[in-house]
């Protein structure tokens, strides 16, 4: 496969740097760093997007309110996305085809639309009878009366196939990837990142540490007596059997989201079956069959046709969401040479926060990121 990116000559004293994490934000930021000629160890604790990145809803966007900050960086999110899927032509793991949203019994979303349009975000107002000829795949009689909110330039993009993509270009580019290392840590030496050692009891020497292990950064942090908040849910997605079905939008609907997939399938997930999910005190997940099949429900009744649909795959685990909403991305100031990678939106976030966080393990400060550095809560805490 063609990564359509030039790949550097070896460079003279290139910096060695380990990334920590084998989801879209350590695939995206080894990546950047190899093609910058950086010499890149990616080491992950088991598979590669086996984690967050491999049960996400993957939806692009920058839909409703959030801070002018925060906006921002999601919507130079979705452009790397454009530029990505133009140099690469990998058409089948990023799409934009769309994102449709209505609001449940005794709620509107006449306000977001209102402010989505205020800050010049593409946002569509339709009827329930209008909405097939913008986005077809819907049933009319699932949306609600008051009309829908469709947004042309959202999309989707499958993470395990992108981050498939990724490592092929870090691999082209030098990099190595090293997988079912176990939990993997920063050594600190007199106040400096200078490496990570495995649970294996490997160690791999770097001058720069990047970590990015989702719903682990938190614990990995606290271990060097760093806070940061933390607020990661369970997560709950699940894929379906393949079907021939019309439907190419994203859909966020009251009961459920879903989309399509590259394999002619549908992941979906809810706020409500999440909540449904129990956690025994070994850390072990438990799944209700009754769970899955209001879920599989709740999906048919919003598509066109209201086709049976069959569980093919579930993932369920921890989802990544830093105390405050907000990404948390930048280098750490108690240690230098190391940096965080810990947000929600990891897929619409994933390259870009990738490219950033490269360009400032290689020297660069990156204004887009002030907002969302991690001495942002010492600050708060003092």
């Amino acid at each position: 496969m063609s990564t359509a990116f030039p790949v550097p000559a070896p460079r003279a004293g290139a910096p060695r740097v380990v990334v920590v994490g084998g989801g879209v934000l350590g695939a995206s930021t080894a990546a950047h760093l190899a093609r910058a000629g950086a010499r890149v160890d990616l080491v992950t604790e088991a598979e590669v997007a086996s984690g967050a990145s491999g049960r996400s809803l993957s939806w692009l966007n920058s839909a409703g309110a959030r801070t002018d900050a925060y906006h921002l960086l999601r919507t130079v999110g979705i452009d790397r996305y454009r530029t990505f899927l133009a140099r690469t032509g990998l058409g089948d793991r990023v799409r934009f085809d769309g994102g449709l949203t209505w609001a449940g019994p005794g709620e509107s979303h006449k306000e977001r639309h209102a402010h989505e349009l205020s800050i010049g975000y593409d946002s569509v107002w339709l009827s329930p009878g209008e909405v097939a000829a913008w986005t077809p795949g819907v049933d009319a009689a699932a949306i609600a009366q008051e009309g829908a909110v469709f947004n042309p330039g959202e999309g989707w993009v499958d993470l395990p196939l992108l981050v498939d993509a990724l490592l092929g270009q870090l691999r082209a580019a030098g990099g190595e990837v090293h997988t079912g290392t176990g939990r993997a840590v920063p050594l600190v030496t007199g106040g400096r990142a200078t490496g990570v050692r495995t649970a294996s009891g490997r160690t791999f020497p770097a001058d720069a540490v990047v970590l990015a292990t989702g719903p682990g950064v938190p614990r990995d942090l606290a271990g060097l007596g760093v806070h940061v908040p933390d607020s990661s849910p369970v997560s709950l997605l699940l894929e379906t059997r393949p079907l021939e079905h019309p439907l190419r939008a994203v859909l966020n609907t009251p009961r459920v989201a879903l989309r399509p997939t590259p394999r002619g399938t549908f992941v979906l997930d809810s706020g409500w079956s999440e909540e449904e999910v129990v956690v025994h005190a070994e850390g072990e997940y438990e799944v209700r069959g009754s769970t899955v099949e209001g879920l599989l429900a709740e999906a048919s009744r919003v598509l066109a046709g209201n086709p049976r649909l069959e569980v093919a795959r579930r993932g369920v685990g921890r989802k990544p969401i830093p105390g405050d909403g907000e990404p948390v991305a930048g280098a750490l100031p108690e240690v230098v040479g190391l940096h965080v990678l810990f947000t929600h939106s990891g897929a619409t976030l994933g390259l870009v926060l990738g490219e950033f966080t490269a360009r400032e393990v290689l020297g660069e400060r990156v204004p887009l990121l002030e907002p969302f550095r991690p001495q942002r809560f010492a600050t708060a805490g003092s």
